[in-house]
């Protein structure tokens, strides 16, 4: 046996450098299919393989690549890979170490709208029973866009024209770059927070898909969903449709057609208050005169005459009866003045006084009248009533 031996930290070594030192493997796009996906959330590590008809390629893609993707890799997924090929020393295990990944057939930005749009609709930020009205007369309508573009030109001289009573209340932002989402997000809230207005208005020009991203942001998408005041999207021209647009209140083709949407045209307000002044003065009219005749036609029609002569006979019924009362309360009286004479003639004739003023006197023993000599005794206290005044006597002897 005449081979050199070698360890095997050797023979990986001497691996690594033949496929590291070969320049056509440090610079590749790899097409495959995505498989054993694993998210490290805490490091941000993209851990997979990638596999065709008849082989398997391990791959890592660290965090600072992962953060650039626009769209979330998933297995089943075919994709374009671009990277290097490498060896991991301590394992000897080669693998390709991605710096971009691309859906292969689709772009990543196409593909990262629709997975967000599905997963923003299986939570049912888009369902319509979250919609809110759009206010018909506003007061102050909001206005989240980018204070140099066209679109906010536009609206505020639509409202202008179509209803000056409404205020503008713009929020400056960024509506493309990376800063832009959080803006958005942080005017919203803003807005929101301090219910600054009845409506509104979120929106920009048209541009590219790119250029548009903005509002295709998760936490954007969010903060219109949470929003207490109704939203109305205006991005971009007609063709364009973002994720705000489906998880606002209302779409609008265009930042032009939200002013329009937001605010009515004050002329056919006016007609419109004027028509229903005139309808309603015409209601009032057409009722007060039909009471009119329904009362004249209750008149004419009552047995009882016209109001005054049926008053004036219920007039002369209650004198007749106030007259007829004072009679008998008259005679009622008499009757009992003749009455009382009768029985005060009566008691007078029978009072003791009376009887006393003709000569006779009352006998009393300790308050009690003595109607007999055996119910004294000699020596007995007794008061004798006269007719006049009253005398004390003491009994010496009892005659029988």
């Amino acid at each position: 046996m005449n081979a050199a031996v070698l360890t095997v930290s050797q023979v990986n070594f001497f691996i690594k450098s033949l496929i590291e030192g070969d320049g056509r493997l440090q610079n590749v796009v790899v097409s495959g299919e995505i498989s054993n996906f694993t998210d490290h959330y805490r490091s941000g590590h993209l851990y997979f393989s990638l596999k065709d008809e008849k082989s398997v390629l391990k791959a890592v893609m660290f965090a600072s690549a992962a953060r650039r993707l626009k769209f979330r890799p998933q297995d089943g997924m075919k994709v374009l890979i671009r990277g290097r090929v490498a060896v991991y020393e301590p394992t000897g295990q080669y693998q390709l170490y991605a710096e971009d990944m691309q859906p292969e057939g689709i772009g990543a930005l196409s593909l990262a709208f629709q997975q967000l749009k599905e997963r923003l609709a299986a939570q049912g930020l888009f369902d319509r029973e979250h919609k809110r009205a759009i206010p018909a007369f506003p007061e102050r309508i909001g206005v989240v866009t980018s204070p140099t573009g066209a679109a906010v030109r536009d609206i505020l001289q639509i409202t202008a024209r179509r209803w000056p009573l409404a205020k503008i209340v713009l929020a400056p932002v960024l509506v493309q770059g990376s800063q832009a989402p959080g803006q958005i997000v942080a005017a919203l809230r803003q807005l929101d927070r301090q219910r600054a207005c009845d409506v509104i208005i979120l929106g920009r020009g048209g541009g590219s898909l790119e250029d548009l991203w903005a509002f295709n942001d998760e936490q954007v998408a969010r903060a219109v969903y949470a929003c207490s005041i109704p939203v109305v999207s205006a991005v971009g021209h007609e063709t364009d449709y973002t994720i705000c647009d489906f998880v606002a209140d209302l779409r609008a083709p265009t930042p032009s057609a939200a002013a329009e949407l937001c605010t009515p045209d004050w002329r056919e307000a006016l007609a419109q208050v004027l028509e229903y002044h005139q309808y309603f003065h015409r209601a009032a009219k057409s009722q007060v005169e039909y009471l009119r005749q329904s009362l004249d036609l209750l008149v004419q029609d009552s047995p009882l005459g016209l109001p005054e002569e049926l008053l004036q006979g219920r007039r002369e019924a209650l004198e007749d009866c106030t007259a007829r009362l004072a009679q008998g309360l008259r005679g009622r009286l008499l009757g009992e003045q003749k009455r009382l004479a009768v029985l005060a003639g009566t008691l007078d004739a029978l009072s003791p006084l009376r009887v006393l003023s003709r000569g006779y006197a009352m006998v009393t023993k300790e308050g009690r009248v003595l109607k007999s000599a055996g119910e004294a005794a000699p020596g007995d206290k007794v008061a004798i009533r006269l007719a006049e005044g009253e005398l004390s006597a003491e009994i010496l002897e009892k005659g029988e």
